[in-house]
C-alpha cells in the first residue's frame, strides 16, 4: 500500500488544481484554496481520496480527472488528512552551546535566535459509463478519445471547455485514458461554493504509482506540491518534472494498525499494516514548465529522516552560564596552585 497526500493552490481563472482540472462559468470566479489529496496503490490497484476548500462567487463547478483505467467514485474519510499531518509534523528541540554568541553577556542582551532545519478508449468519442450522485457531488465516469469531446458533457452541464484544458488534455487521450468529471454544486441551492467539500475516493486498475500533475501547467501562479507516502520502503519521484527537486520532510517506519488505534482512518486505508512513511515537498515557480506525471518508486535504502526546528541556548547551570563558572573554577585551581607552590 502507497499513500501520498497533495496540497496545492489555484486562483480561477487558471484551469489547474493539482491532479485535476477545474471549471467555472466564464462570469465567475473560484479559489482552490486548499487541496488535500491521499493517494494509495497495493501494486495493482490505486486509489485517490481528495478534498478542496473552495471560495468564490461560482454557484457550481466542474471537475475533471485523468485516470488511467475504470474508476469506481465514492465519499471519502476526511480522518485520513488530520492523522498524517499530525504523523509527520516536525518536531521541535533545544541545543545548548556553551561559549557566549552575540546577544549574550557579555556582548548584549539575551539571546533570541533560533535556527530552523529546513526541513480510455471507447467506441464513441465521448461515453458516460456511469453516474451517481454523492454528497454534493454529481460524479459521472466518461470515456474519451478525443479531448474536444469532452465539451459535450460540459455543455450539457452549463460550462465551456477552455481550449488551453482541451490541448493539456490530449497526451491522457493518446494513451487512452479515462476521465472522472464531477459537478460541484453547493448544499444550499442557489448560493456560491464556499468552504470545505466532503472528500471523495476514487479507485482504478494501475500497474504503477502514477499521480497526475500535467495539468497543473496551466496554473499562472507557482504552484507547491507536498506528497506523504505510505509504502514498504522510503519512496521517491523518479523524476522533477519541470519543478524544483523534492525534498524529504520526514521518512520512518509507522505501525498503522498498533494496539494504541492512534491512526484507525490510515488503518483503514492500508489495512492496518506497519508502513514506511515518506513526506515530501516540491515547489514549481514556472509551473508552464511542468511536462509530465509523477511516477513514484522505492528508494535505494530506508534512510529514517524527521525535520526538526532548533532553538539555541545559553548553556547555565542554574542562573549562571556555564562558560562563567568554568573560568572562576579554573581560576581557584590556578590559585590554589601558585599558592601550594609558594609554601612549598
Amino acid at each position: 500500500m502507497v499513500v501520498s497526500l497533495q496540497l496545492g493552490s489555484l486562483i480561477a481563472p487558471a484551469y489547474a488544481c493539482g491532479c485535476g482540472a477545474m471549471v467555472v462559468d466564464r462570469n465567475s470566479r473560484m479559489t482552490v484554496d486548499r487541496e488535500t489529496s491521499a493517494v494509495g496503490w497495493d501494486g495493482s490497484t490505486e486509489q485517490i481520496v481528495m478534498q478542496l476548500t473552495v471560495r468564490g462567487d461560482a454557484p457550481e463547478a466542474a471537475w475533471i480527472m485523468p485516470v488511467p483505467h475504470r474508476a469506481t467514485v465514492e465519499l471519502g474519510d476526511a480522518a485520513v488528512f488530520s492523522e498524517l499531518e499530525t504523523l509527520t509534523a516536525p518536531v521541535r528541540e533545544t541545543r545548548h552551546y556553551f561559549w557566549p554568541r552575540s546577544g549574550d553577556w557579555p556582548f548584549g542582551g539575551p539571546d533570541n535566535t533560533s535556527g530552523d532545519a529546513a526541513a480510455p478508449s471507447a467506441a464513441a468519442p465521448v461515453g458516460v459509463v456511469g453516474r451517481e450522485r454523492l454528497g454534493p457531488f454529481d460524479v459521472a465516469r466518461l470515456t474519451a478519445t478525443d479531448p474536444t469531446a469532452l465539451e459535450g458533457w460540459l455543455t450539457d452541464n452549463g460550462f465551456d471547455l477552455p481550449d488551453r484544458l482541451s490541448t493539456a488534455l490530449r497526451p491522457y487521450v493518446e494513451k487512452k485514458w479515462e476521465y472522472v468529471a464531477i459537478r460541484l454544486a453547493p448544499q444550499e441551492k442557489g448560493g456560491p461554493l464556499l468552504g470545505r467539500l466532503d472528500p471523495l475516493r476514487l479507485r482504478f486498475a494501475s500497474d504503477e504509482l502514477v499521480y497526475p500533475m500535467r495539468l497543473s501547467r496551466l496554473a499562472t501562479t507557482p504552484q507547491s506540491l507536498g506528497l506523504y507516502v505510505l509504502a514498504d520502503h522510503r519512496m521517491e519521484p523518479r523524476g522533477t518534472i519541470g519543478g524544483q527537486r523534492p525534498e524529504v520532510t520526514y521518512a520512518g517506519r509507522v505501525d498503522t494498525g498498533g494496539d494504541s488505534g492512534e491512526y484507525p482512518a490510515l488503518g483503514a486505508l492500508t489495512g492496518g499494516k506497519p508502513v514506511f512513511v515518506t513526506a515530501l515537498s516540491q515547489s514549481f515557480p514556472r509551473p508552464e514548465l511542468i511536462d509530465g506525471d509523477h511516477e513514484l518508486r522505492a528508494a535505494a535504502a530506508d534512510t529514517p529522516y524527521r525535520t526538526t526546528y532548533y532553538r539555541d541556548e545559553l548553556l547555565t547551570v542554574g542562573p549562571f552560564p556555564a562558560w562563567v563558572l568554568s573560568l572562576l573554577g579554573g581560576a581557584v585551581v590556578v590559585v590554589v596552585a601558585v599558592l601550594l607552590v609558594l609554601r612549598a
